[in-house]
Order: structure tokens, then sequence, then C-alpha cells
């Protein structure tokens, strides 16, 4: 039967498994002091059982188990619950036992006899960790209330294969560089590459680099100890320790300084670094996507970005189309924005009116979807009516609007015809794709689109 200490009201949760039974109480009672909750068992098959019943967050496992190996229970342990720290514990401590014990994924290797202060230490290092999750984790609760889901499925064929580049480099641990105009989603993305990662029940943690100077952000990276400037008060760590065994989304990379280009370069060569104010090296094992609206290459030619670090950062690279190269998408987008606010308000979600869905489709979109969603917010809220209309968007929107030819409306069939040829053209890969869903040759459609280039005729509403 598993020896279990006393529940306290704030203590990790923790699992020993050791064939020894010394050992076990004297880990059970130096965990206990150090205001543990724990589960102590003597082999593999006690082990499994305890994580059936019990989120663990530590583990201390013996190298050796009788006839058993515990670098073979750990994949088990992982699989199980996947962000448990466990702790390999050996008194036949070898490097190579200590480096199979890391790759196998071990939090970390400790040599028999061990100290109390060396238990207390891990365990601090546990709830530190912990603890960092945990804020990530209630950010990212508290951001998905407030900011509406974008639905990702797409018609555009550019959008459509930054999609697929996302989705094959998932799997990898390769660097992914995100390309293009503010607002068009890359964050989103990086999201995605993360939820179809084997990291995806670890955290995703993001970093607006632009938004703090070179000092702050570095702490804001790494972390800081205690003293390290005004106002440290405490040991903090950083985002890099927030993210460990998951994803770090540096968004506007092109805007940090150099000092800290160097610090980050060495980090993604090594996996090391120090937090401000400690001499202390420290690993994280995180996956690093990156995004730009930037020239990096200009940048690196004009010396104002590393070009070791641009080669570090752009192994895959993925380039994220504007939103008005994305008109088949503008509609759906607006009326998913549309019902997630007034879902927020309490009302039903509003129609959108045709000319309305004419002035989105016929408006640049210099912002991008950030653009999009804002004046979807702003009608959502300002508008009285059910129904969106051109009049309840901004004015550099609503000037846009246009009687939208529609079937069995006022329009001449050459109206009719040439609208529905300039949506299906827009969405369609290639004019041969195009030609074969309108059911024409790709050459008669050659010689229509050809006319689209003069004015539509005009037509009575």
């Amino acid at each position: 039967m598993p020896l279990e200490a006393p529940e306290t009201s704030s203590g990790l949760r923790v699992l020993v498994v050791d064939d020894e039974k010394n050992i076990r109480t004297a880990l059970t009672v130096c965990l206990d002091g150090a205001g543990c909750r724990v589960t102590s068992v003597p082999g593999l098959g006690a082990a499994l059982e305890a994580l059936e019943r019990t989120p663990f967050d530590l583990a201390f496992v013996d190298l050796r188990l009788g006839a058993e190996s515990g670098l073979d229970l750990l994949p088990r342990l992982l699989s199980a619950r996947p962000d448990l720290s466990v702790v390999v514990v050996t008194a036949y401590a070898t490097f190579d036992s200590a480096v199979e014990a890391i790759k196998r994924g071990a939090f970390d290797y400790l040599p028999k006899p061990f100290t109390p202060d060396q238990i207390r230490h891990v365990v601090a290092k546990q709830a530190e960790r912990r603890a960092a999750s945990r804020l990530v984790a209630d950010l990212e609760s508290r951001l998905a209330g407030e900011v509406p889901a974008i639905d990702l499925s797409t018609e555009a064929p550019r959008m459509r294969t930054a999609l697929d580049v996302v989705a094959r480099a998932a799997a990898s641990e390769a660097a992914i560089l995100l390309r293009g105009e503010s607002g068009t989603g890359k964050g989103l993305l990086a999201r995605a590459a993360h939820a179809q990662s084997p990291r995806r029940h670890r955290p995703f943690v993001t970093v607006n680099c632009p938004t703090l100077s070179e000092d702050l952000l570095a702490s804001e990276l790494f972390g800081h100890a205690k003293g390290a400037f005004t106002g440290a008060i405490r040991d903090q760590p950083g985002r890099v320790e927030a993210a460990e065994g998951g994803t770090l989304f540096l968004d506007e990379i092109g805007e940090i300084s150099p000092g800290l280009q160097a610090k980050l370069l060495r980090f993604l060569q090594d996996k090391e670094f120090e937090r401000v104010g400690e001499t202390r090296t420290r690993r994280a094992d995180v996956r690093v996507v990156a995004a730009t609206n930037r020239d990096l290459e200009a940048d690196v030619k004009a010396g104002r970005f590393r070009e070791d670090l641009f080669f570090r950062l752009d192994v895959i690279e993925v380039r994220v189309p504007p939103l008005r190269e994305r008109l088949a998408d503008i509609p759906r987008l607006a009326r998913g924005f549309l019902a997630f606010f007034a879902r927020a308000a309490g009302r039903p979600p509003p129609e959108l009116a045709a000319a309305a869905e004419a002035a989105l489709l016929a408006h640049p979109w210099p912002g991008n979807v950030r653009e999009l969603r804002n004046a979807m917010e702003r009608a959502t809220i300002l508008w009285p009516s059910g129904t969106i209309i051109p009049e309840a968007l901004p004015d550099r929107i609503a000037a846009q609007a246009v009687d939208l030819p529609r079937l069995g409306g006022n329009f001449t069939l050459e109206q009719i015809e040439r609208e529905h040829l300039l949506r299906v053209l827009q969405r369609s890969p290639t004019l041969e794709d195009a030609a074969r869903l309108l059911g024409i040759d790709a050459s008669t459609l050659w010689r229509k689109r050809k006319r689209l280039e003069a004015p539509p005729g005009g037509g009575e509403p």
C-alpha cells in the first residue's frame, strides 16, 4: 500500500518511486517538511496506479527499481501526465545516465546520497515553475474570454498555403518565422503551430517585443535576481522559464535592440541564459516562434539586425497574406466577430446587409483583420438595429458602399455575371480552376476577364 503523508493546504503533489523503504521514508519526511503532499510507492506498477488517481506535480524516481529501470518508467509517467516534472535519483550516477535521463524527459538528476537542502531546492524550483505556468494559464484564460476566436478556414490560396506550412512545421522543433503586415493574424498562426505540436500540453507564452525597453525586455524574457535593479524585491523567473516544455512566441522580433539580439542568439543556439543580475547559467527547453512586419533582410544589410540571428529564426518562413488578398474570407470573419460581440453584450447576433458586405469587400483594409474586428465591435455597440448597414460602419469603410448586384434584384445580366465572375476568380488559385468551376473553357473565361476591366453597366436598384 502507498504511504501517504498528511495533506497540506498549498503544497506540491509529489510522487516518490523507490524500492528502498528507508529512502522512501526519508524523502517523505523531507518533502512533508517542505509542505508537499507525498505519495510513496516501491515500483512501476504502483506508480502508474497512483498516477491514475492523483495529478502529481513532481516525481522522484530511482534509477534502479529492483529488476526494473527508472529510465524505462519515465516515458510511461510522462505519457500519463505530460505536465509532470520527474527527478531521477540514483546511487550509481554517471554522465551517460544523466544525459539519457534528460533525453527521456527528466526535469532534473540527483545523485545519492542527497541532502535535505538539495530536496528543498528541487521543490522550490518546481513551485516556481508551477506558479509561472499558472500565471500564464490564468492570463490565457482571461484573454480567451475577452478576444474572439478567429476562424482559420479560408478560401484564399495564399492563406491556405500559409496554414499548410504551419501544419507541416508544427511537428518539428525548428524555429518558425511568421512574416506579414500588422494585424494579419500572425499571433493566431503561432498558436495554431503550438496547438498542433507535441508541445501542445505545455505553455504557450507570448512576449510583445516593441512594448519594453532593452533592460525591461531582458528581464521579461530571462527573469531577474533580487536586487538586480530598483524594485526587484525578489527573484523573478522570466517568460523563457514560464514556457518550459512549450512554445515561446516573440512578437515583432525585428524591434529588439542589438544587445538583446546577442543574448537571444545565445539562447537559440545553446538553450542557455542567465537572469538579469545573476551569474548562474540556466537552461530551458522551449520552441521559438517569431513574427515580424519588418523587412529583416534590409535590416540585416543596414546593420540593424544580426545576420546570424536572422538565419537562426528563419528556419521555416511563413508569409501571412494581408486581408485585401483574402476578400472571400471577409464576410465570414465579419459575421464571426459580430456574433462574438453580440454574445458578450447579451444580444442576438445582427445580420450583415448586402450593402454593408459590399462596403467591407471594397475597403482596402490597411489594418487587416485587426481593423475588421474593431469595425465589427463598434457596429455591435453603437448600431441600434438588428441589421448592420453601411451607416453602422466607420466612415472610411461606409464610403466604399455600393449597391451589390443580387439575384432577383433590378440588375442586368451583365452586372450579375460580372460580380459572379469576379468572386469566382478571386477565390480560385488559377484561371483554369475558375473555368472548371464556372463550366466554361479557360479561353472563354480569359476573354470575359479582359472585358471586366471596363466599368460595369448601369442599372436601376
